[in-house]
């Protein structure tokens, strides 16, 4: 990656042109792209999405050094929340509720008012999201408490548990009261409003939308605001990397038993990387949950956790671009690999040999082996300056040392 830096502090010149020539290639490229059909932008928006939730693994992972296996639970407790209060889902829940618990049921009938029984409770996503986050953070540091004392394989077992945990309870929360409806999931979850603007388009629009006399695909809406939401996301990681904690969090990484021997409150500073990284996995939720219009158990499977933790280490664990990096190859790659797959052997061969769904998770495979067995630390690997002092400051230290 030596065409591109984003080093502000050693090469300002440099990492201000490297900025600005990534920021025009992507406000120009929906425009681009929908010229080939509006599958190439929806694909990038799903890579956004999964970009979100690379950025708030890397905390855990990349900062911390704690390997989680079960981060996607907390995406599913983001899509689940919006779910449950943007779409007709709470009417259902209200109607379990009344059948299993009449006397509660009426009440909560009565203060919420009749209507909410047919309608169900559709609050904006704006309102949803920091109650998304907020809940995804209680539920990271629930699940960091116990595991404090824990570390490597252990660790990583515990989360997988959780992870699972969390997918089995959403598959089986319909009985005896309905909150997530079980294995047919949630659908006619709301889409984002902007100023009263739909981003799913309104209805008899095909998907368009209006803002003015100007229309816009409905994934182009979309590209942009998750784009914006990823430019936050990595401003607030980056200022966290430079913060005390985030030199506290690296300190862990590197030895935790020198960090504890300096005065670092390992136990807090590790509850703050799960609670920090957990609340970015619940606003990802949030968004895919209304960017969809539908969420399901088998969107939060053991894999996508894997996929998540891929996105990390293949990019360059602890390094935002390459985080960024990674979970714009590995979002993006199947798809590409889905469209591309059967058109390259018909060139080839003049006929299909191996369809593309069997082909493409095989491609996947490998092209993950070919590039650690290649790139071991990642395809953009952090600088040894971003952790540690390098050889100019050292020199510095000891040519003019404290008294």
């Amino acid at each position: 990656m030596r065409l591109l830096s984003f080093d502000f502090e050693h090469d300002k010149k440099r990492a201000r042109a490297s900025m600005a020539f990534v920021l025009i290639g992507l406000l120009i490229f929906p425009f681009v792209a929908q010229n080939f059909g509006n599958s190439w932008v929806r694909i990038v928006d799903m890579a956004l999405l999964y970009i979100m939730l690379a950025l708030g693994l890397n905390i855990v992972v990349g900062f911390a050094g704690l390997l989680d296996l079960g981060y996607i639970a907390f995406f599913a407790v983001g899509a689940y929340m919006t779910g449950l209060l943007a779409s007709p889902q709470f009417a259902a829940l209200l109607e379990s509720v009344v059948y299993a618990y009449p006397v509660l049921g009426e009440w909560l009938v009565a203060v919420m008012g009749p209507e909410i029984r047919e309608t169900g409770i559709h609050l904006s996503v704006w309102l949803i999201v920091p109650l998304a986050a907020a809940t995804a953070g209680f539920f990271g540091a629930l699940l960091g408490a116990p595991t404090l004392k824990l570390r490597g394989d252990y660790l990583a077992i515990v989360t997988l548990g959780f992870g699972e945990i969390i997918r089995i309870f959403m598959n089986n929360l319909n009985d005896p009261i309905n909150f997530t409806n079980g294995p047919q999931g949630i659908n006619l979850i709301d889409p984002i409003r902007i100023f009263g603007v739909s981003l799913g388009g309104e209805a008899g629009s095909k998907a368009t939308v209006m803002i003015g006399s100007y229309g816009m695909p409905s994934v182009n809406a979309y590209y942009f605001l998750f784009l914006a939401l990823c430019a936050a996301v990595v401003f607030v990681t980056a200022r966290l990397q430079h913060s005390r904690l985030g030199r506290a969090w690296v300190a862990i990484r590197e030895d935790e038993i020198a960090a504890k021997a300096m005065g670092i409150n390992t136990r807090n500073v590790k509850l703050l990387a799960f609670t920090m990284g957990a609340s970015f996995g619940g606003v990802a939720g949030a968004m895919f949950a209304s960017f969809q219009g539908f969420v399901s158990p088998e969107s939060f499977s053991l894999t996508e956790s894997i996929v998540v933790l891929a996105m990390v280490v293949l990019g360059g664990i602890g390094h935002i671009p390459g985080v960024i990096l990674g979970g714009l190859i590995l979002a993006a790659l199947p798809e590409v690999l889905r469209h591309t797959a059967e058109p390259v052997q018909m060139a080839l061969f003049g006929k299909v040999l191996i369809e593309s769904e069997v082909i493409r998770q095989l491609l996947y495979g490998g092209a993950l082996v070919g590039v650690m067995l290649n790139k071991p630390a990642g395809l953009w690997p952090a600088p040894k300056h971003e952790d540690r002092p390098d050889a100019a400051e050292v020199n510095k230290a000891e040519t003019f040392p404290v008294a």
